[in-house]
């Protein structure tokens, strides 16, 4: 009989509270509770979520595996931009996102950090990060222990991202081995975890190069909720023999500032849905353990068990047996680019 080796996991579905931070903590203190009394020991947030530097966070009493997330993704945004021109107020825009991003290190780091060790969690997170002039759809990972560990920016910013995201490159290309307590608390479970964002899962040498790195814990930060999304997650999963996290935003209009650019302008509604989430937790066999949720905010909970993915790579292991690398080769620079 083999031992257990189980990392109990969650995948949060969340969106900011029309940039309020007393009704975004309110909300956040709720989904902490319950994914406590879950007993999450890693959770994964969506894409382009990001904290306002406070110190005051601290101050505030607030106990929660997740962290404080004001904005982020301006879905519908055009940030006054056309091809061969900028507008003043695009400019005044972009300034006010680029003021709210978050700089590694800072304050804002040390709060997850402080989040992330009280509660004993591991987190990947989604932000906005500054560095200097240039913004980037970042993934942090924070470790309970050592705290702030590593991050990776998004590669390839989709279509109208570019204007606003600088282009991630291969020294944030982290695939992180953590040591977990299994889920029957009587061994240590070592695994690796990694993250891709959005529709960098559809960059096909993106994602062999994170398998060539054995993950196990596939992350997958994201604003994309269309149906078809499911499909990517689950065939990412079973090519892979990894389980896959995959943490959408929810949001609706009354979210946004009330100025901010909608769907359908001419039917403004504070209940229309302006990402509808579809967050999901899938094994190495392609199998939906948690999800997706729909129409929602909420948490997914789910125990992986390490071992299904020894089990999957016994008829595929698209890094060994399968990879026929006397024909197929990939080389991934992970140096920085020259300033």
């Amino acid at each position: 009989m083999f031992s257990t080796r189980i990392v109990r996991a969650a995948v949060v579905q969340t969106c900011t509270a029309a940039y309020s931070l007393p009704d975004t903590l309110d909300k956040l203190e709720y989904y902490a509770k319950d994914a406590s009394q879950k007993g999450a020991q890693l959770a994964v947030f969506p894409e382009a979520l990001y904290v306002i530097d406070c110190p005051d966070y601290l101050g505030l009493g607030f106990i929660s595996s997740f962290y404080i997330s004001i904005g982020g993704y301006p879905k519908m945004s055009t940030f006054g931009a056309v091809v061969g021109a900028r507008s003043a107020e695009g400019r005044e825009e972009f300034l006010r996102y680029h003021s709210s991003a978050i700089e590694i290190p800072s304050p804002a780091i040390t709060t997850i950090e402080f989040i992330s060790k009280d509660l004993n969690i591991f987190l990947v997170v989604g932000i906005i990060e500054k560095d200097g002039g240039t913004l980037y759809c970042t993934a942090i990972f924070i470790d309970p222990v050592e705290g702030f560990v590593a991050k990776h920016r998004k590669l390839m910013p989709t279509a109208m991202e570019r204007i606003i995201w600088g282009m991630g490159d291969g020294s944030t290309l982290p695939v992180l081995e953590k040591t977990f307590q299994s889920g029957d608390q009587k061994q240590k479970v070592t695994t690796k975890i990694s993250a891709t964002i959005c529709w960098e899962n559809y960059m096909p040498l993106c994602k062999a190069s994170t398998c060539n790195l054995r993950t196990q814990i596939y992350c997958v930060p994201t604003v994309d909720a269309r149906p078809v999304w499911q499909h990517t997650m689950r065939h990412i999963a079973l090519e892979g023999r990894c389980f896959v996290l995959s943490a959408c935003q929810f949001s609706k209009e009354k979210d946004y500032p009330s100025d901010h650019s909608v769907v359908d302008p001419n039917n403004r509604n504070s209940e229309n849905v302006m990402i509808a989430g579809g967050s999901v937790i899938v094994n190495p066999l392609g199998e939906v353990l948690a999800g997706p949720l729909l129409d929602r905010e909420g948490v997914l909970v789910a125990d992986l068990d390490l071992n299904d993915v020894v089990r999957g790579q016994f008829d595929l292991d698209i890094v060994g047996h399968y990879a026929r690398s006397d024909i197929f080769q990939l080389h991934t620079n992970v140096a920085a680019p020259p300033v």
